[in-house]
C-alpha cells in the first residue's frame, strides 16, 4: 500500500520547508512522506514498528540529511518534546505537522468498557494529537504553517460498541478547532480529517467479511493531507474534512 519516489529535485528552492509526521511509517504516512519529499520538504517522522521503517526506506532514494526517523512513543510528552527539539535543532523550523498516530479498539459498550481500554484509546488518539501539537506550535514558521490531525467519521456518527474510541476522536476534532481559533491571527491553519475505514491490510484482516471495494486507499487520504500541507490550503481552517469517499461505514 506504499507509494514510491525517486530523488527529489530541489531546483529553485533556496530553503527547504520542514514537515513533521508523527506515525509517518504507517500506511498513510508511507504514501504521504514521498509526496512531501517530492515537493522539496525535509521530513521527520516517528515510528514504533521497525518493519515499517524498513518498508518506507526501501521506497525512498535521498540523502540522509533530508529525513529523520526516530522510534518515539508519542503518548509520552517528554519523548515527544525531545524529538521536536532534535528536529528544530537540525532544520530550524516547522512548516507542517501532520499527526497520523492513532488506533482503534471496539467491541465494548460504555458499561462494558474498562478503564484500561478507555485510557488506551485516549492515549493512542487524543493524547498523541495533544502532545504533538503542543510541541509543534512554539516552532512553527511565521511565514506559513499547517497542522493536520487525524479524527474519524465515528467521532460524529458515534456507532455503538466503541464509545471510548468515538469520544477520543471527538476530542481530536475539538482540539483542532481550538488550535485554529487560538492561532487565527497567524499564518498557521489547523484542520482535522474524518476517515471512516481505510483500505489497508490491517483493516481487511480485522474486518474479513466487509465489502472493502469502496474504501479509500491510503494514497487517497495522503493526497488530501498533501494539499492541506501547502500554502494553497490557506483558506481552510478549523475544518473537519470528510475523507470516506463512497464507503458506507
Amino acid at each position: 500500500m506504499c507509494c514510491s519516489t525517486g530523488t527529489a529535485s530541489l531546483a529553485g528552492m533556496s530553503e527547504s520547508n520542514v514537515a513533521v509526521v508523527p506515525g509517518g511509517t504507517g500506511s498513510v504516512g508511507c504514501c504521504l512522506i514521498p509526496m512531501l519529499i517530492d515537493r522539496g520538504f525535509n521530513v521527520a517522522a516517528t515510528y514504533l514498528i521497525p518493519e515499517e521503517v524498513n518498508r518506507l526506506e526501501k521506497t525512498l532514494d535521498l540523502d540522509e540529511d533530508r529525513l529523520i526517523l526516530r522510534r518515539v512513543d508519542v503518548s509520552d510528552a517528554e519523548a515527544v518534546g525531545g524529538f521536536f527539539d532534535e528536529v528544530v535543532g537540525r532544520y530550524g523550523k516547522i512548516n507542517v505537522m501532520a499527526s497520523l498516530v492513532g488506533g482503534w479498539a471496539g467491541g465494548r459498550d460504555v458499561a462494558e468498557t474498562s478503564d484500561v481500554r478507555l485510557e488506551r484509546m485516549f492515549d493512542l488518539n487524543l493524547r498523541t494529537a495533544w502532545n504533538t501539537t503542543r510541541a509543534a506550535i512554539p516552532h512553527l514558521s511565521e511565514d506559513w504553517a499547517r497542522i493536520i490531525l487525524m479524527g474519524s467519521r465515528h467521532a460524529i456518527d458515534s456507532p455503538a460498541g466503541q464509545a471510548a474510541y468515538n469520544v477520543a476522536k471527538a476530542g481530536v476534532l475539538t482540539l483542532a478547532r481550538s488550535i485554529a481559533v487560538e492561532l487565527v491571527d497567524t499564518n498557521t491553519t489547523c484542520n482535522a480529517l474524518l476517515p471512516s475505514v481505510i483500505n489497508t491490510d490491517a483493516t481487511r484482516s480485522a474486518l474479513p467479511y466487509a465489502d472493502y471495494v469502496n474504501w479509500p486507499q491510503p494514497k487517497d487520504i495522503a493526497e488530501v493531507i498533501d494539499f492541506l500541507a501547502s500554502e494553497r490550503s490557506k483558506v481552510i481552517n478549523g475544518a473537519h474534512l470528510p475523507v470516506w469517499g463512497s464507503a458506507l461505514i
